[in-house]
């Protein structure tokens, strides 16, 4: 699918109508007796799976050649031989909606030969619409966003319920339970850091990157290296999600950490 011939107009009104269907849910409290742990800690519940259906059913009609790679569905080798993936996560943050609390999101990427080619985040129970095409910048409900020029670490925003004593320099802000959020919350200027030390999935971070790129902000792994996506175990150590002027700094202090905990693995 050529540059020219990619509808995001299409793309965006499908991710938002399912956004919308799982407001619906949420709003009605449809859903807090309908769920259950995948494994201890990892809730999931019927919209996640109600959701799943509709964007896939929704955007492979949009592009029918595209792979499937989501949270909610069975992964099978079929993507790998593919050049174009939908990296989805029908519900990130599901935790929070379950709560009936505003921090969660509708997640779909558009992949295309490892790297991400347009991103979206849905979050409609915050009136939020993240949008962006790789090269084209990011967009928060139409509005151009352009990440922080903080230079210094000591001080630097982060959502967090509570920061660890090694990192009581710095300030915590709003914590959505969606870490796709909480990025995009860098890419707006209104957090500078998101970090984290433990294995993640691609459909969790993979449109919530883009954004941040396209506003200037700077996402790598735990250990500093690129993203890549569509990998065959579509997973990645760590992230590290930051202000450009205080990647290195924060990379400095995160990567002792990441390789204590990778040596215990």
């Amino acid at each position: 699918m050529p540059e020219a011939e990619l509808p995001l107009r299409a793309i965006v009104s499908a991710v938002a109508d399912a956004a919308d269907h799982g407001l619906t849910l949420w709003a009605n409290g449809e859903t807090r007796v309908r769920q259950w742990e995948k494994v201890p800690g990892h809730p999931v519940c019927e919209a996640d799976l109600a959701l799943d259906v509709m964007l896939r059913d929704s955007l492979t009609a949009i592009d029918p050649t595209a792979g499937w790679l989501s949270e909610e569905t069975a992964d099978t080798v079929h993507r790998l031989g593919l050049s174009r993936v939908w990296v989805v996560d029908p519900i990130d943050g599901t935790r929070d909606y379950l709560r009936g609390r505003r921090g969660w999101a509708v997640s779909v990427a558009l992949v295309e030969d490892g790297a991400v080619r347009l991103g979206i985040l849905a979050a409609p129970a915050r009136n939020e619409l993240w949008v962006a095409q790789a090269g084209r910048g990011a967009t928060r409900n139409g509005k151009a966003l352009k990440a922080g020029t903080r230079t210094m670490l000591p001080g630097a925003r982060v959502p967090a319920d509570q920061l660890p004593r090694a990192d009581r320099d710095l300030v915590a802000v709003e914590k959505p339970n969606s870490i796709a959020l909480r990025m995009a919350l860098v890419a707006a200027d209104e957090a500078d850091l998101v970090a984290t030390v433990r294995w993640g999935n691609e459909w969790d971070v993979a449109a919530a990157a883009l954004i941040c790129q396209e506003a200037g902000a700077i996402v790598t792994d735990a250990m500093g290296d690129p993203l890549r996506f569509n990998r065959p175990q579509p997973t990645a150590f760590g992230l590290l999600c930051a202000a450009p002027g205080i990647h290195k700094a924060a990379q400095d202090r995160l990567a002792p950490r990441a390789q204590e905990i990778l040596g215990q693995g």
